[in-house]
């Protein structure tokens, strides 16, 4: 028998890893994270809708445009009048010229509305809600705040409150149409070839507050099918746009929202919202597949988002009511029995993190509190147990995505860890002699 040379050793070395250990190998990449699916979209975001953890992003932060899912500001900003007593449901809204011209337009998505006659809030919400009425949103945004371009700036201050950058924010109108639909009537200083345009991560944002905020919305996103002032010559059968509801034909279990948008500029775009075990989650694709043209592309990238998202993430706990971290030092005290006090969170910390994965290393990331300390950088006695000295950002050190806001981890509260009384005269002043003779030797 031949002798191996150097080379043959090695050869036969790698051929006996690749065929004795080949499941240990396999079994190595099993316990590694999934890989986030490619997305045949401009931009794709994902997120953990009570949290705010990213799940998804790819081209999330930049501009494009967003159609018919603008008609989630103008819910939030009905819903919330409703709320404030400026509107009620049963209230009727007549319908003026602007609205009727643009609700005759059969290319648009629409219920036809007649000229001087009137309709109930919610007659015009669910027409927005579900078929994507575009008359109706103009209608219901006249009635808020008494005209369209009063209502788009109250849209555009509103998405600003929850910490999107006004660069990112261009909007013309409460629809999502281009202005060149809306026969003339156009936001001051826009063009007619004007649209609105925002980023993912934005579009996701408005999707979470409208959720947290409004989760009644809800009852009005997921009817797949309803018919427009049924029993009259007006009634029109409404389908709802989201065809991934049930009954529909990209039906998916516990899709219940949100809002999709078509235009030749936007593509076909949708925000998603399916909840299951407990957890809820938000997609966002825009400009799907190839196009205006394949409608049904935007639900199939969304499916594979929401897959990823429920096979592949759970709620775990971080953190438990006081509990510290290396990254909470302990407070110097001025003028207390105690010279120091520790730090603890104050409450449990509950992320999103990779399923089968064990948590054991944490990201905290510690801000004191504003105009706390003394100038010689203390606590001055007496101190309670449980007083807010700060906040801390928790996170596995493998996160990588962070949170819609911007966030490196879920925040909490710190406080001190125990009561630290003042001391007595006598304690106090012989602190003082040591000092002063420390200090002179």
């Amino acid at each position: 028998m031949k002798k191996l040379n150097k080379y043959g050793v090695i050869f036969a070395v790698a051929l006996m890893i690749g065929t004795i250990f080949p499941s240990f190998l396999m079994g190595a990449q099993t316990a590694s994270a999934a890989e986030a699916p490619e997305i045949n979209a401009a931009a794709a975001f994902a997120i953990e809708a009570k949290t705010g953890k990213v799940l998804v992003n790819k081209n999330g932060d930049e501009k494009l445009g967003i159609a018919s899912m603008t008609k989630m500001i103008t819910e939030y900003l009905v819903l919330e009048a409703i709320k404030d007593g400026k509107l009620k449901w049963d209230q009727k809204i007549t319908i003026d010229d602007y609205s009727y011209k643009t609700s005759q337009n059969s290319e648009l998505s629409n219920v036809p509305l007649r000229l001087g006659e009137q309709y109930t809030v919610k007659e015009l919400y669910e027409a927005m809600a579900i078929y994507s009425a575009n008359a109706a949103a103009i209608s219901l945004a006249q009635a808020v705040s008494g005209s369209e371009p009063q209502f788009v700036d109250a849209m555009r201050e509103k998405v600003i409150s929850w910490g999107a950058k006004a660069e990112d924010i261009h909007l013309v109108n409460a629809t999502g149409l281009t202005n060149s639909d809306l026969n003339g009537n156009i936001y001051p200083g826009s063009s007619e070839t004007d649209e609105n345009m925002m980023t993912a991560r934005d579009m996701a944002l408005v999707a979470q507050h409208l959720l947290n905020d409004f989760p009644e919305v809800l009852e009005t996103a997921k009817i797949p099918t309803l018919d427009f002032r049924k029993g009259t010559s007006d009634e029109i059968h409404m389908e709802n746009w989201n065809w991934m509801l049930p009954g529909l034909i990209y039906a998916r279990d516990n899709v219940d929202g949100l809002k999709t948008g078509t235009t030749d500029i936007a593509g076909a775009c949708f925000t998603g919202t399916a909840e299951e075990n407990g957890m809820r989650i938000i997609t966002v694709v825009m400009n799907a597949g190839d196009g205006e043209t394949n409608k049904g592309a935007r639900f199939e990238e969304t499916a594979k988002m929401m897959d990823y998202a429920f096979d592949n993430f759970e709620m775990k706990e971080l953190v438990k009511k006081g509990d510290t971290n290396k990254a909470l030092k302990a407070i110097n005290v001025a003028k207390g029995k105690e010279d120091s006090v520790k730090l603890v969170m104050d409450t449990n910390v509950n992320a999103i993190v990779q399923k089968d994965t064990e948590v054991k290393n944490l990201k905290v990331t510690y801000t004191e509190k504003e105009g706390l300390l003394n100038s010689d950088k203390e606590l001055v006695a007496p101190i309670k147990k449980g007083m807010e000295v700060g906040t801390a950002q928790v996170a596995p050190t493998n996160d990588t995505l962070g949170y819609i806001n911007g966030a490196t981890g879920q925040e909490v509260k710190v406080v001190t860890a125990s009561e630290v009384e003042k001391a007595n005269f006598f304690v106090l002043t012989g602190r003082e002699i040591k000092s002063f003779f420390t200090n002179l030797f």
